[in-house]
């Protein structure tokens, strides 16, 4: 019955790698079933061999790397159609977007699976059912990774590393060897199972299978020893909060995604942050709002709520928030995260730099705009693109900023400054609504924190909020949405040991190539 399904080219080339693309979403948050990766890639991997041989006989009528592209085209489609379909919701909040539900649905999906595609064009004609043809296939799969994450705006999303975001042990060496490196060591550990398929004796296929367990344990041993000698750490700095160094307070409004509020819509949410915020006068905090809590609205325009801020916090309060900033000169909107004291008065400021495709920024944006399109996001123009900058500083925190989808970006932590003790990500998950974006968002956090070994925290409304520790430990956590705040004393954590550059990475996938090179050329096609 096998055999009637295989020699099925439809069956092959379209619904096969569709489902196996589809499958792949539950190995991501908030599902965390990672095992099946264990069966999808080895199972595309050999449907790739399969392919190539049917192509010279079944196949034959076809061009012969159309075969590949098709494949390549179905499972991407699948991947990405499950993984990333929240994102048509942002379409829902402005009428004139919604006959692009259907177009989106479709179109973006399609446009990314181009990443399989033409990888399976590339490198599916040099595979057989060989041990170095999987070094190979692992490296392909890796290399286009990177390359989604940098070409164009760069849309790391998904990557298969991020399948392990339930386990902060396994993930520890992230810090030593980067996030593409370790997304290359564990596609090759996902592909392993492959040798099932291989012309091996059952020895060599135990001994192969065995280096799984044994590879995910000595991962696991090291990260576990890593986090509990930090737990020694921490214990020991809990004592050393220094009187100048602010508590650390999150809130989660968890308000409706709403466009054109008015003045007195604005000032109701401002008294429900000042409520979940419950500020003591005494004490010395940093209160992070969410991104996008004044809805559209720039700092010059919510200034009539100055009167309501100072009578509600004191000179011991800085409130750290999402907003519009215009600027004059250019005649544009910056997307921004500023500080502010209790007079209204902007202490610091960053302007964000990797902005949304389409959400903050159109491309081609004149000609798009003649047909009656904008983008996602309230307002018309799109958003300016900030400039890279320092750090901000309130007391003792050195702060690495990050708005909402820069969090994905690994580079931002790479290019950061040497003195950062503390990442702040603030985000609006509204956009997502009700679906797994949220926590697919959040994922990417851990894996920040771990790669700049700092603490990470989030404000994120309608999404997850959280304080996590410099390895990667949710230490406090508000789930979509829930109300309120959480606070921490945050241990300050200047940290010598961040993951800097790709170079582990690329020295991998040298390897890989010369390996699959070495014994193509002294055992052939074998």
């Amino acid at each position: 019955m096998v055999t009637n399904y295989l020699n099925n080219r439809v069956f092959v080339l379209y619904f096969c790698p569709l489902c196996l693309g589809i499958l792949t979403v539950f190995s991501f948050q908030p599902f965390n079933l990672t095992i099946i990766n264990f069966f999808v890639l080895p199972s595309v991997f050999y449907l790739l061999i399969y392919i190539k041989k049917k192509s010279k006989v079944t196949y034959r009528k076809k061009p012969f790397k159309k075969n590949f592209f098709i494949f390549g085209t179905f499972f991407g489609f699948g991947f990405y159609f499950s993984g990333i379909h929240w994102i048509i919701n942002s379409l829902t909040f402005d009428s004139q977007f919604v006959f692009l539900i259907p177009i989106a649905l479709v179109l973006i999906p399609l446009f990314l699976s181009l990443f399989f595609s033409i990888l399976f064009l590339l490198i599916g004609p040099f595979l057989n059912l060989n041990l170095y043809s999987l070094f190979f296939f692992s490296g392909g799969l890796a290399i286009f990774d990177y390359l989604r994450a940098k070409i164009l705006t760069g849309f790391p999303w998904n990557l298969w590393v991020y399948s392990f975001s339930w386990s902060p042990e396994i993930i520890q060496i992230l810090n030593k060897i980067g996030l593409f490196g370790l997304n290359l060591i564990f596609i090759t550990i996902f592909l392993l199972p492959a040798v099932l398929f291989l012309n091996f004796s059952n020895t060599k296929k135990f001994l192969i299978f065995l280096f799984i367990p044994l590879l995910m344990s000595s991962f696991y041993i090291y990260g576990n020893f890593l986090i509990n000698k930090n737990q020694i750490f921490l214990k020991s700095e809990q004592n050393n909060i220094e009187k100048q160094q602010p508590k650390v307070k999150v809130v989660s409004p968890n308000f409706n995604l709403e466009y054109n509020l008015t003045e007195k819509q604005i000032k109701e949410r401002l008294k429900k942050l000042i409520r979940y915020s419950v500020p003591n006068k005494d004490n010395f905090t940093l209160f992070i709002w969410p991104e996008g809590v004044f809805s559209g609205y720039s700092y010059e325009e919510i200034k009539f709520l100055k009167s309501t801020m100072q009578n509600s916090f004191s000179d011991k309060h800085y409130i750290l928030l999402g907003v519009n900033r215009l600027d004059k000169k250019k005649n544009g909107l910056y997307n921004s995260l500023i500080i502010i004291n209790n007079k209204f008065e902007i202490i610091g400021e960053y302007k964000k730099q990797k902005l949304v495709p389409f959400g903050e920024f159109l491309p081609f944006e004149k000609f798009l705009n003649k047909i009656g399109l904008k983008k996602i996001t309230e307002g018309h123009g799109s958003f300016l693109k900030g400039d890279r900058q320092k750090n901000l500083i309130i007391g003792e925190l050195n702060i690495l900023p990050l708005i909402c989808y820069e969090v994905i970006f690994t580079k931002f932590i790479q290019q950061s400054n040497k003195e950062t003790n503390i990442i702040i990500n603030i985000s609006e998950d509204g956009w997502f609504g009700d679906s797994i974006g949220p926590y697919q968002h959040f994922a990417k956090g851990i894996y920040r924190a771990i790669e700049q070994d700092t603490y990470f925290v989030r404000s994120a409304n309608k999404g997850v909020s959280a304080i996590i520790d410099n390895k990667g430990l949710v230490v406090k956590k508000l789930n979509p949405g829930e109300v309120g705040n959480i606070e921490l004393d945050i241990p300050l954590i200047k940290s010598k040991n961040k993951n800097k550059n790709d170079l582990i990475f690329f020295v991998l996938l040298i390897t890989y190539i010369f390996i699959f090179y070495f014994y193509k050329k002294k055992y052939g096609t074998k």
